[in-house]
């Protein structure tokens, strides 16, 4: 058995979009092991009802569980306003999530005071971000705008064509003429196609990932929790809902070193059920 510090970190996702996460947390803890599930089957998640959402972070929560974690990180700023609080309440070890460190970020790096959000519609919709920044900075601007059409241009393989700055460019046609210099990516999807999104907006706007700032966070508890890894080869393990051929062609190239993906089946969690296993 391993002790409790080479434990694995749990990271989540609605499909692929958390791995720009992932990547990062690979950069700033190259020792720690992932153990990532992305949901790709049930993506995306944007649409869905706050309660389904819920339920289904609930159940691969559940099915992370069934290996030794010492941290879960909430990689879908979706599932993060959804589920968040849920799940740290059920839980002893550390849980995550992307918008507060996202907020942070955008707070560091305007300089108007200005700040967009883009996300899905259920994280626009939930005003996670809006209530966040204004808490930390309340004389902050804030404009937010849900871009739907974005995640499935990334699941779908589509990121880097031209019908993808196309539905880019239309999407984010009313922040054209908002006046900010700072722009938060409120999907982990999103990074994936940041190149194609500063385009759009111009050099002069600032496009935040909560990616570093995430796993900066997760480095600083681990560390203060004497839970940072030793091994030198951690061994990665990614699971997906969806297509593993699919998942692994975006994951390899995104991360840049082979993976092996596992096709998993989750487990209906219900209320009753969940304060039993967690």
């Amino acid at each position: 058995m391993y002790p409790a510090n080479e434990h694995a970190i749990g990271i989540l996702d609605s499909g692929v979009g958390g791995l720009t996460v992932a990547k990062e947390v690979m950069r700033q803890l190259p020792r720690e092991t992932i153990y990532y599930f992305g949901d790709t089957k049930r993506c995306p998640y944007g649409p869905r009802s706050e309660q389904e959402v819920r339920q289904f972070t609930f159940e691969i929560v559940h099915f992370l569980l069934q290996f030794p974690l010492k941290a879960i990180l909430i990689a879908c700023n979706t599932a993060t306003a959804a589920a968040l609080e849920q799940v740290r309440q059920q839980l002893e070890i550390p849980v995550l999530g992307v918008i507060e460190p996202g907020a942070r970020a955008a707070i560091k790096a305007t300089k108007q005071n200005s700040v967009g959000v883009i996300g899905t519609e259920g994280t626009i919709q939930s005003g996670a971000y809006e209530k966040t920044l204004k808490r930390i900075h309340p004389m902050l601007n804030v404009s937010s705008l849900a871009c739907p059409a974005f995640v499935p241009l990334v699941e779908s393989g589509q990121r880097q064509t031209a019908y993808a700055r196309q539905v880019i460019a239309e999407s984010l046609k009313p922040f054209q003429s908002k006046k900010m210099d700072t722009l938060i990516l409120g999907c982990t999807h999103y990074p994936l196609l940041a190149g194609l999104i500063a385009g759009v907006m111009g050099k002069d706007v600032a496009i935040i990932s909560s990616a570093e700032e995430t796993a900066a966070e997760l480095s600083t508890i681990l560390q203060h929790q004497h839970l940072l890894a030793r091994r030198e080869k951690p061994l990665h393990r990614f699971f997906t809902t969806g297509s593993a051929d699919s998942f692994k062609k975006i994951a390899q190239d995104w991360l840049g070193q082979a993976i092996r993906v596992e096709t998993a089946e989750l487990e209906p969690v219900t209320p009753a059920y969940r304060v039993k296993v967690f």
